[in-house]
């Protein structure tokens, strides 16, 4: 059974730094998709960033340029740098896993971005 766990949330100051990490288990990440999502209070769960097993990523349009997504396929683990954060970031990040037919989702971590 695949089992996602995501770290790394918390709150911070507006133009601050956080990085996520989602750790896989139950499978071999290297051969999947991965990425996060997020979803603020009463908006629909949006697309960050996701990077394919070739290394290919693709951003939401809302955080190009700030945030970075990475792989280490040696730990089974995907990361999210995020800076330059701004308050409109605030949301539950999920960490999700795609290889047909497979689509496994994490718990969620909150990121709030505050003063």
């Amino acid at each position: 059974q695949v089992q996602l766990a995501e770290s790394g949330g918390g709150l911070v100051q507006p133009g601050g730094s956080l990085r996520l990490s989602c750790a896989a288990s139950g499978i071999f990440t290297a051969i999947t998709t991965m990425g996060w999502y997020r979803q603020a209070p009463g908006k629909e769960r949006e697309l960050v960033a996701s990077i394919d097993s070739g290394g290919r990523t693709n951003y939401g349009d809302s955080v190009k340029g700030r945030f970075t997504i990475s792989r280490d396929n040696a730990k089974n683990t995907v990361y999210l740098q995020m800076n330059s954060l701004k308050a409109e970031d605030t949301a539950v990040y999920y960490c999700n896993l795609k290889r047909s037919p497979l689509d496994a989702w994490g718990q969620g971590t909150l990121v709030t971005v505050s003063s």
